[in-house]
């Protein structure tokens, strides 16, 4: 099959391991996310906002502690 697509027998391998692990979601096509791998960007992009929440309260108690003494 590799040699009628013209492709190297190792790139067939590892799709037909893509689809094994991931069966239906295995290529989501240009544009889509398996789903879990959009729940991960999803957690991250939340998990990035948290951290810059975070550090925007810890300069603002800071600079409110400072100003009282």
């Amino acid at each position: 099959m590799a040699r009628e697509l013209e492709l190297h027998y190792t790139t067939v391998r590892d799709w037909v391991r893509q689809h094994k692990r991931d069966g239906q979601d295995a290529f989501p096509g240009i544009g889509h996310l398996k789903p879990d791998d959009g729940e991960i960007r999803k957690l991250r992009k939340e998990l990035m906002d948290l951290e810059e929440e975070n550090d925007i309260l810890k300069k603002a108690s800071a600079y409110v502690c400072h100003d009282e003494t």
